[in-house]
């Protein structure tokens, strides 16, 4: 599986889909696609991990990164879809405590409504 990143913004929530593996030559990518809506000051962003096979050290890292930036400029930041593999990496990290972490992007944006009430 190759490495795909796709983006989209509906009503101040941006959603990023990941596909393929997030490692040490593709987080950039990855960091370059979420940069942006910082900049735009959207209300949330989702991170959609459905399709992530693997992510290492590098992958995390960037992460780590995005919910640094949510937090400094009070945006929500989520992470979906994570699989076994996925989610072991941040559990084994103890980030799994640290990141909001929603089973689906559904269940995502409706926690987005209830906490911006």
């Amino acid at each position: 599986m190759g490495f795909k990143i796709s983006s989209s913004e509906k009503d101040g929530i941006a959603l990023v889909i990941v596909e393929g593996e997030i490692d040490m030559f593709t987080s950039p990518n990855l960091r370059d696609t979420l940069l942006p809506f910082f900049k735009k000051k959207v209300q949330g962003i989702i991170v959609d991990l459905t399709q992530v096979s693997f992510m290492d050290s590098a992958g995390i890292a960037t992460l780590v990164e995005g919910l640094q930036w949510s937090k400094k400029e009070n945006r929500k930041f989520i992470l979906t879809g994570l699989g076994k593999t996925v989610f072991n990496a941040l559990s084994l990290t103890k980030l799994d405590n640290v990141f909001t972490i929603k089973k689906d992007t559904p269940q995502a944006l409706d926690w987005i409504s209830k906490e911006s009430v």
